[in-house]
């Protein structure tokens, strides 16, 4: 149900669309899928042609960041919405639209070999892309790195399974926390996406287009490359994923991205997506207690267990691996379930 905030946005909005899209005779516009964000988004329609419209409430985020990176990225060869019309104060903007074909919806094991090197393909393009002259890319440095990790011991470990730790887990969390991050910024550093995995991913044409890129920095190169291959809404045998990062590992070599043996390249790999999933479960956690937004809770035993499993190879994360079986996953059994296919 909306919000009367929300109604008059919508109003508002559609009184914008008529104004922009001319002629607007038997113009309809209906909400698309959540966001996690504030932002949400409509498709506009007008007999067969249709638009996406992204409505960005100016208190809670800002637009200029999307429209910068589209432009830059676009010119890149990176498919990714036109903007075809905006309005900065209220926080409008019309896209073009790529469809609803997300990857998550369409992957499966007869077609995720070709659609995986396809998105690997596309993420080198993004990596070659320099940062946007309007708006310089920020460096995902150590704070930010640190400022993601501890949404999991807040919003994961104490608010949602209510886990009073003692100084010496504290103290074991830190640690790795550090490691992680040194980690990260021993990486070669490239344009990092942020979120590049299969539900802000599409099919459109037979290409690969992409979404949600307005968070984008310079950062580690596994990163995106993690994001991808474990991802947290659908999860690989290991042995597919190791074939598809070396796929990567070896186009990057041959761009010159890095030159790092296998065995280092797979350590950061493995590492870097430590760190992300530490961040995105205590994001899952946020957006239920602060959001209402449940159904992400389901995705955090998954997202969870990439940490467990990945940890369980690394002996110098063995009191972090420790910690995790002894006291977060039986917590997350208990409150959460053990998910669909963790």
């Amino acid at each position: 149900m909306m919000s009367s905030s929300q109604d008059r946005r919508l109003q508002d909005l559609t009184q914008w669309l008529h104004q922009v899209i001319t002629p607007n005779t038997g113009l309809e516009v209906r909400p698309l899928s959540g966001d996690a964000s504030f932002r949400r988004y409509f498709r506009a329609q007008r007999g067969e042609q249709t638009w996406v419209v992204m409505d960005a409430p100016t208190d809670k985020e800002d637009c200029r960041p999307f429209c910068a990176i589209a432009r830059a990225w676009r010119t890149c060869g990176v498919q990714v919405p036109e903007i075809l019309a905006q309005d900065l104060d209220q926080g409008f903007l019309l896209l073009s639209d790529f469809g609803d074909d997300l990857l998550l919806s369409l992957l499966d094991q007869d077609n995720a070999d070709t659609i995986y090197r396809q998105a690997i393909d596309h993420l080198l393009l993004i990596q070659d892309c320099p940062s946007p002259a309007d708006h310089p890319l920020p460096p995902y440095d150590r704070a930010l790195l640190a400022r993601e990790m501890e949404l999991f011991r807040d919003w994961l470990v104490g608010q949602k399974l209510g886990l009073q730790l003692s100084d010496s887990e504290h103290q074991v969390l830190d640690q790795a926390f550090e490691a992680l991050i040194q980690n990260a910024l021993a990486q070669p550093q490239v344009t990092v996406h942020r979120d590049y995995h299969s539900r802000n991913l599409l099919l459109a044409d037979n290409q690969i287009a992409v979404l949600d890129f307005q968070d984008a920095v310079n950062g580690p190169y596994t990163y995106d490359l993690v994001s991808l291959l474990r991802d947290c809404y659908i999860r690989w045998p290991l042995e597919q994923v190791r074939s598809w990062a070396l796929y990567y590992h070896r186009l990057a070599g041959e761009r010159g991205i890095s030159q790092e043996p296998e065995q280092q390249f797979l350590r950061w790999f493995d590492l870097m997506g430590v760190q992300r999933h530490l961040k995105a479960s205590g994001i899952f956690a946020r957006l239920s207690i602060r959001d209402g937004k449940h159904g992400y809770l389901n995705d955090i035993p998954r997202t969870v267990g990439y940490i467990d499993q990945v940890l369980a190879g690394y002996p110098e994360f063995a009191s972090l691996h420790q910690w995790l079986q002894e006291r977060v996953l039986p917590a997350i059994e208990q409150q959460i379930g053990t998910g669909q296919d963790s």
